[in-house]
């Protein structure tokens, strides 16, 4: 199955959402998790008081990670949060390693 990671480093799941620039997807298979492409995105978080819940962003996210069965990423606020489930992808925080994390992640899944 394929999930998308926040990171900053590629090596930890240590990134906010909004701040992702890039999704990195894992091809996760038993006890494997493989990267396999790179999603680049325009950034959620532009601080943009008018529009607070930049539904069109979220719904262009969508869009890239659509192959993905859910996203794991630091932290996510609850709009967001609530949006992308909205839109079919799962979302989960989580910290640590990524492939290790995204094993155990995939047994829940």
């Amino acid at each position: 199955m394929l999930i998308a990671v926040a990171s900053k480093d590629g090596k930890e799941i240590n990134q906010h959402f909004g701040h992702a620039e890039r999704f990195l997807i894992y091809d996760v298979d038993g006890a494997d998790a493989k990267l396999v492409d790179e999603k680049m995105v325009e950034r959620y978080c532009s601080y943009d008081q008018d529009h607070p819940l930049r539904a069109h962003l979220l719904a262009a996210i969508a869009g890239a990670l659509k192959e993905c069965r859910a996203v794991v990423c630091a932290q996510i606020g609850q709009g967001p949060q609530m949006e992308m489930e909205r839109l079919g992808v799962d979302t989960f925080v989580a910290d640590g390693p990524i492939k290790a994390t995204l094993v155990e992640l995939a047994k829940l899944l």
